[in-house]
């Protein structure tokens, strides 16, 4: 996403993508990052600015820069828009430097955070939408509205990955049982 913003501001019309994953739905980190769809045109001899959103751990762009290098380019450049000072690797470009480590939720992303962290507050508890709320502040410091969480958790529910669960009058949430 960012990539696609910068090339519009800078008036570039070269443009392709990579995928590569390191965390997942919730913040949960995989063992390493990994390309899941590699670039899929020539960019031997071409000067290349490889943009992220932010560096973390610096894994993602560490495995980026070494994949890239392997196509010969004439350059690369490294650009985020944030940079957290924990990380193994500094870009050449940065639009903020972060000191304290935390979360950063870009709107391109929120539906999949906060989706992943709605399921680590449910665990194995079935919890109404109020304290689901009230979690999301406390654990992750996230002001979340009711409404926009509960189309999570519909979304989710069917999924089937969380159920609705009422009983006396109330309503509750809860990760939905895997029965072999």
């Amino acid at each position: 996403m960012p990539g696609r913003l910068v090339c519009d501001f800078l008036l570039f019309n070269d443009l392709t993508s990579m995928k590569v994953e390191h965390y997942m739905r919730g913040a949960d980190m995989q063992a390493e990052a990994r390309i899941k769809f590699p670039i899929s045109v020539d960019i031997s001899g071409k000067k290349v600015l490889i943009i992220d959103d932010v560096t973390d751990t610096g894994e993602t762009l560490d495995l980026s820069v070494d994949y890239v290098q392997s196509l010969r380019p004439a350059e690369i450049k490294t650009a985020v828009l944030q940079h957290k000072t924990c990380s193994s690797f500094t870009p050449d470009f940065y639009g903020q430097k972060v000191i304290r480590w935390r979360w950063i939720i870009y709107p391109w992303a929120r539906y999949e955070d906060l989706a992943g962290f709605a399921e680590k507050i449910l665990g194995d508890r079935t919890l109404d939408i109020s304290r689901l709320t009230a979690e999301f502040k406390d654990r992750y410091e996230i002001e979340i509205e009711e409404k926009e969480l509960l189309e999570i958790l519909d979304d989710l529910a069917e999924r089937k990955e969380v159920e609705r669960v009422e009983t006396d009058n109330l309503v509750g949430w809860r990760i939905r049982r895997k029965y072999m």
